[in-house]
């Protein structure tokens, strides 16, 4: 299982980011997102809606207390900063576990997640988005097989194609 907690969602300014967090994860291999911070039916809906259409097993949930979801998660916890430790020196290391919960930030993240992190992981020590970093951390973490990755259940699926676009819906 590898899951995504959402830090400090905020209704009205982080919609699209967040949404687009969830978009990355599901795309890149991901099984669920926790979603924490102020409730949001629309992102949980809407995400719902593409797995419907697209396929796979994904799930978006909700749960206020970021806390008690990295108290009770089983496996290691990985917090991605751009004030970590390089991906590339710690990758092969999470490769080898199994259940892996990865944090990713909204507002300013608080200093008990970099202390309760089992690991702090920059994927550049650069400015960057949380979308970015969660895309380029499970690429590195699927080693690009995700990209091939079929969806069960898809309704729709895009055809690929040098030019034009085409979505066969007879999946």
């Amino acid at each position: 299982m590898l899951a995504v907690l959402r830090l400090g969602h905020r209704v009205g300014r982080d919609v699209r980011i967040t949404t687009h967090i969830c978009l990355a994860a599901r795309a890149m291999g991901a099984d669920k997102v926790f979603l924490s911070g102020e409730k949001d039916e629309s992102i949980i809906k809407s995400i719902g809606g593409v797995v419907k259409r697209w396929g796979g097993k994904f799930e978006v949930e909700y749960r206020k207390d970021w806390r008690s979801v990295m108290k009770s998660w089983k496996g290691k916890t990985v917090h991605l900063t751009m004030y970590g430790e390089p991906l590339n020196d710690r990758i092969g290391v999470l490769r080898k576990e199994k259940d892996l919960l990865v944090i990713v930030g909204a507002e300013k993240v608080p200093s008990e997640v970099y202390k309760n992190a089992d690991f702090n992981v920059s994927v550049s020590g650069q400015p960057h988005s949380e979308v970015a970093a969660l895309a380029v951390f499970l690429d590195r973490f699927f080693e690009g097989k995700e990209l091939e990755k079929r969806f069960p259940k898809a309704k729709l699926r895009i055809v690929p194609q040098a030019h034009g676009k085409q979505i066969d819906a007879n999946v």
